[in-house]
């Protein structure tokens, strides 16, 4: 059986895909504006040393499988593949059909693959050394290449769009100024952003509202950029960041905590801990506003060690279900005020991500290399689908710290206020 045989044996006849192979095989309508080309057996190997996702992606990565057409439209097709991963049987049948030679054959990982054995030898799952190098591995890519990926906004966590067709940066602005307004920022508040990236929030709070405003960052790279951005902007007697692990902050009696992005990295166990640390860093009164990606239901596996996203995106990255973050907060004495699901922002988010790589494609290739640069290309445009099917959500909740009368300070409906 020829290569192009097995392809559509595993994608189906329908997907509209046209396959060429190195061995002259070809399926799927000529010309279709989708075209798979698998340039070596090197490609083979990886497809059946790994069926599925990973092998896919270890092919395209490592330039043995081209894509020729939009990324998003290809895993859209795909999707039982790049998202659900095939069935057992099918990866059996397929890696039977490709015969014994592929399965012997070595080849390298990719160089942007993390090593599994070398995060061991940083310690225990999010121990503080471990959480770093995970970090450093995903954030510390280039700055450059995150301005042309993210825009000028350079938030890197989902946006609120408006409106279907708002741009980026009025979506990224919608964000800020969502969470400002739960929080209930006034002039004068102490803010604290746990995880804050490129410091947009921490910028956000102190130039809109007046907020005096830490942020912390296990990327250097980007403590050093938000630093010089807060500089630029003249708001340094309200807004900072550090280079800080977050359980090494040591100011107490914050206003507000915001974490947008940050809790897909704490891991389970961790959980309670975190929420803890939080609620014990906030005034009687205060609130936490959550924000983080989440599986849909609490069925799901938390964390898949051997797939795509660990290996290569996020690795120790682990996602839980709302229904789980929510039962923690309410243990660690967090009173629940709001809650909203906002996974369909995500995919918008994404899109105009995958958009902005596009167009900067040659000069992100020639910044960070071409394997890192089809790392990100893949990965966002899967998630896009992720997003849309409904395989991961992006919920924030809003906790207060009740005071000494088990008051919440809230108004009787705050959300009218909010956009």
């Amino acid at each position: 059986m020829n290569l192009a045989a097995i392809f559509e044996k595993v994608v189906g006849p329908e997907a509209g895909l046209e396959f060429v192979a190195y061995d002259g095989s070809k399926s799927g309508p000529s010309g279709a504006d989708l075209r798979l080309e698998v340039k070596s057996p090197i490609a083979v190997a990886y497809l059946a040393q790994a069926p599925g996702e990973l092998g896919l992606a270890r092919a395209y990565i490592s330039g043995h499988l081209d894509v020729h057409g939009d990324m998003y439209a290809l895993l859209d097709r795909m999707w039982s593949i790049t998202i659900n991963d095939i069935p057992l049987s099918e990866k059996v049948a397929a890696v039977r059909a490709l015969g014994v030679k592929p399965l012997l054959t070595r080849v390298p990982l990719p160089a942007q693959e993390v090593r599994r054995s070398a995060m061991a030898r940083l310690g225990s799952r999010h121990a503080k050394q471990r959480d770093a190098e995970a970090i450093h591995h995903h954030y510390d890519v280039s700055n450059t290449f995150y301005e042309w990926v993210l825009g000028p906004s350079m938030a890197y966590t989902c946006a609120v769009y408006p409106s279907a067709d708002a741009t980026l940066e009025e979506a990224q602005h919608t964000k800020f100024d969502l969470v400002a307004k739960k929080l209930d920022l006034k002039p004068g508040m102490r803010l604290l952003d746990v995880g804050c990236g490129w410091g947009s929030m921490v910028r956000h709070a102190a130039r809109e509202y007046g907020v005096k405003a830490l942020g912390v960052t296990l990327s250097r790279q980007q403590a050093e950029w938000a630093q010089k951005a807060i500089a630029e902007e003249g708001l340094e007697g309200l807004a900072e960041v550090r280079f800080l692990d977050y359980r090494d902050v040591t100011e107490t009696d914050f206003d507000a905590i915001s974490s947008i992005g940050l809790t897909e990295h704490i891991g389970k166990d961790q959980l309670a801990s975190y929420f803890s640390f939080l609620y014990n860093k906030l005034k009687p009164g205060g609130r936490l506003l959550n924000h983080c990606i989440t599986r849909p239901t609490g069925k799901e596996k938390t964390l898949n060690k051997g797939g795509f996203i660990n290996r290569y995106v996020f690795p120790d990255g682990e996602l839980e279900s709302v229904g789980h973050l929510i039962r923690v907060m309410e243990d660690t004495e967090f009173e629940i005020r709001h809650e909203e699901n906002l996974r369909e922002h995500y995919a918008l988010t994404l899109r105009d991500w995958c958009h902005n790589l596009d167009d900067h494609w040659d000069e992100a290739v020639r910044e960070v290399g071409q394997g890192t640069a089809r790392v990100w290309r893949l990965y966002m445009a899967g998630c896009v689908v992720g997003f849309e099917r409904n395989k991961i959500q992006l919920h924030q909740v809003l906790g207060v710290k009740l005071n000494e009368k088990r008051s919440a300070e809230i108004a009787l409906r705050p959300s009218l206020d909010w956009p």
